[in-house]
Order: structure tokens, then sequence, then C-alpha cells
């Protein structure tokens, strides 16, 4: 996974390229008018590569890092940060040699820029998959140093002892190392079966699975339910839909904290 490619000269303003006015730049990623983003870096609450920003100054919306209030602004309009409900059966790549069901019929015809998944599901769990073609965010967030949590609603065989949340938290000892959860709780118990919501920040292959096959529960249904902030919410099954700007600087926030 790889960055889109950058333009290496400076430009010319009115291409879009190259450094332009602060305020024009913070415009343009939708922070306000023009005067009300002057107004911003006047009162400081800007920064440009981690300085306090200035009335006068210009930045690079493609490649300088632009906080507002503490929170980071993504100015180059050429990053696409989408979520996806992946239905169960469809596989977690963009295409398939096997001609398998992959998220690129998920996208459509309409996705104007090539995006990749970041991470996956395997093909029999459901629910939330971000998809970006920012490969620096994406690395931060899968990449095991940086311990983005991930949660999880599993429909699972009951009845369900009280003690498996704290043997669940305390950890439990698979075949390639220890796992433990970061939180667990019973959302609802009926019959032989039990629904659990189950966070971790793990990455490792069929790792929620794995985890409560150990402890004698194992999963009939699991559903990815958020990705550190970004939460499943409504989405339909099969949809998708971009992030918000909130979302977004909420996720580099999570990766700048994990760093």
């Amino acid at each position: 996974m790889r960055n889109a490619d950058r333009p290496t000269n400076s430009g010319a303003d009115e291409e879009g390229l190259g450094p332009q006015r602060l305020q024009k730049v913070l415009a343009g990623a939708g922070i306000g008018s023009r005067r009300a983003c002057e107004e911003l870096i006047a009162a400081g609450r800007v920064t440009v590569d981690g300085q306090r920003a200035s009335l006068g100054d210009r930045a690079d919306a493609r490649t300088s890092v632009i906080h507002v209030d503490g929170e980071r602004v993504v100015t180059d309009t050429r990053m696409v940060y989408l979520a996806l409900n992946k239905p169960r059966g469809v596989i977690s790549t963009m295409s398939d040699e096997r001609g398998r069901t992959g998220l690129t019929e998920l996208l459509g015809a309409s996705m104007p820029t090539r995006v990749y998944h970041v991470g996956r599901l395997d093909t029999d769990s459901e629910g939330l998959l971000l998809l970006t073609n920012d490969g620096d965010l994406a690395h931060r967030l899968t990449h095991p140093s940086f311990g983005v949590e991930k949660t999880y609603v599993a429909e699972v065989a009951g009845p369900l002892p009280r003690g498996v949340g704290r043997q669940l938290l305390k950890g439990v000892e698979l075949d390639d190392g220890p796992a433990k959860a970061d939180a667990f709780r019973v959302v609802d118990a009926f019959g032989r079966t039990a629904l659990i919501e189950i966070t971790l920040h793990e990455g490792r292959k069929h790792i929620v699975r794995r985890m409560l096959g150990e402890v004698g529960h194992p999963v009939s249904r699991l559903i990815r339910t958020a990705v550190g902030p970004v939460k499943l919410g409504d989405l339909k099954s099969g949809r998708w839909r971009h992030l918000t700007r909130t979302e977004v600087a909420a996720l580099f926030a999570t990766a700048e904290e994990s760093d």
C-alpha cells in the first residue's frame, strides 16, 4: 500500500499545486469561508507542519500537515476515506483471480480513484472495513505497533459463564502466542446463544474466533462494529459512505496518539 504519486514541482497557484495562501487551502478543505479561515489563523488556532501559523503564511495542500484547534485537516483533495459494511461471503480483496465477489464489486463504477482496504475481515465475517488511498494513515491503522482498537459483536454458543469475560480480559494462550481483550461485555443472552461485544487491538488472523473458541464458545456470526473512533452505525450491508471530516480527524488523532 502506498500514497498516490505526489507532484515534485511547486506548480502555479491557480492550478492548485504548490504553496498557496493558507486561508485558501483551509477554505478549499471546507473549514469555512476565506474570511472565517483568516480569523482562525489570526486567533492562533492553526498550525502548519507543527508551527503556529500567521496571516500571510502559505501552505501546500498536498504535502503540508495542517491542524485546526489541534485536529488534523486533510487538505489534499486526492485523498479518499470510506467506510464499507462488508457482507458475509465477500472476500476482503479488491480483485480475485478466482472470480469471487470482492470489494470492488461493492464500490461499483462510481469510485473515481483506486482505494485499498485497511486491514481485512475473513470471508465469513461481516461489518466495518475502511478503505483509502492514504497509505501513511492506512499503515498506522494496521501496523501492530500503533495498537488501534477494533470492536466486534459476536454470536456465540451459550450459556455464557460469568468467568468468560474475566478470562478473555486476562488473556488466553493461542498456538501463536497469548492474546487478550481490551474490553468485553454481554449484550444479550437467549437460550443456547449469547451475543457479546469484544474490543481488542490485535490484528492476527481469525483472532476473535480463535480467542472465543479457546474459552469454549465458538462463533457462529461475527460483525466488526468499529475501527478506532469510526462506527459502523446504521450503514446497510453491502453499502459504503465517505467518512466525515470529523471522523477522518479522529482517525488521525488516534494514529498520532499511538505513535
